[in-house]
């Protein structure tokens, strides 16, 4: 019986596919393969096609705007940090002059309570009692009367001078601090600025020789570029500046046209945008603040239909660009890199406002 029911429960041989039977089930068993690797990939996303030159190209601008953008609040942060650097070093010179009059001072009362523990310590009472000529006693007490007045006096400036060294230190710090993020916020605008145009180089070097040429051609025609441009003796013919220190400022954008574009630059041999105003404008002897959207600020705000040669103008919402108007639609401008100092039509960018410096 047992083996009977061992024999039972055997799973029963399986007999081979013969026939249509075996093509039958290889048919779905292919079927079934097809269907799985259609699953399979149905997951999985499509290759993104490769940007066209065009689509480069526009990318290419966005990143060099944006860098610009980047290097303007990088010029405002040096600023702020140039300045805090001022301050921090303004208050540690106050604090080390207020210490030295503190020792002075301090000093001055040792020597005091030294001279006054010399002449003895008897109570005055007594002094007087003992005294043989008491009017001398009476003088000398008056005396001392005084020395103790002007010991309690010095006492009260010691107690002022470390508590004004007290205010000047924690001034300090505070500077310090604020110093310190600026550094940070340089850190951070510089990194942003070479992530920009490392990405902007990157995409040009996808380009074709051709596409590349085409679009420095076409960046070229939007900042006013081309060969006379590039050339510092183009555009020299004289400007009917409205006074001598807009024509002065003029004449010493015409002598930078040429040197590169470099972010941060104020000269003599590159400049970026703001860089090159600023500097013009000192060489006329006026002092320009550093960025875009603080030099915006720095003269009357006219119309451009009021537009005469030495004002600056001013481009896109953000305030991001600034030339140097010289007449007839033209300005001298700090485009971008790659692209010299140069003339170019004020209407080739969004406009955004004007500044008459002087």
């Amino acid at each position: 019986m047992a083996a009977h029911r061992r024999s039972a429960h055997r799973k029963p041989k399986q007999r081979p596919l013969t026939g249509s039977a075996a093509r039958t089930a290889a048919t779905l068993a292919l079927a079934g393969a097809a269907t799985a690797g259609s699953v399979t990939g149905a997951g999985a996303a499509p290759a993104e096609p490769a940007p066209t030159a065009t689509q480069v190209r526009a990318k290419v601008d966005r990143l060099y705007h944006d860098a610009e953008v980047a290097t303007e609040k990088y010029n405002g942060a040096k600023e702020e940090a140039a300045t805090a650097t001022r301050a921090v070093d303004a208050l540690a010179d106050e604090a080390a002059r207020r210490t030295a009059r503190l020792n002075t001072a301090r000093h001055a009362l040792g020597s005091l309570a030294t001279a006054q523990y010399r002449s003895g310590t008897l109570d005055p009472a007594v002094q007087l009692a003992l005294s043989s000529d008491p009017d001398a006693y009476l003088q000398r007490a008056s005396y001392l009367d005084r020395a103790g007045d002007r010991q309690n006096g010095m006492l009260r400036g010691i107690r002022r001078q470390v508590s004004q060294i007290t205010r000047v230190k924690a001034r300090a710090d505070q500077e310090t601090e604020r110093l310190a993020a600026r550094r940070a916020e340089l850190r951070e605008h510089r990194t942003a600025i070479r992530t920009k145009l490392a990405d902007a180089r990157r995409l040009l070097d996808t380009l074709t020789a051709d596409e590349r040429a085409a679009y420095e051609r076409a960046a070229d025609a939007r900042h006013g570029g081309g060969p006379s441009h590039a050339d510092r003796s183009a555009g020299r013919a004289p400007v009917a500046a409205p006074n001598s220190r807009a024509a002065q400022a003029i004449a010493f954008a015409h002598g930078a046209i040429g040197k590169p574009y470099v972010w941060g630059a104020t000269g003599p041999d590159a400049f970026d945008c703001s860089g090159l105003t600023q500097a013009a404008w000192k060489a006329a002897g006026v002092s320009l603040p550093r960025t875009t959207y603080t030099q915006i600020n720095a003269g009357a705000r006219i119309a451009r239909s009021q537009l005469a040669p030495g004002d600056l103008v001013f481009f896109y919402s953000g305030i991001s660009h600034v030339g140097l108007y010289i007449g007839g639609g033209q300005m001298i401008h700090a485009p971008r890199p790659g692209a010299p100092v140069r003339i170019a039509p004020v209407d080739e960018m969004p406009f955004a406002g004007a500044t008459r410096v002087a």
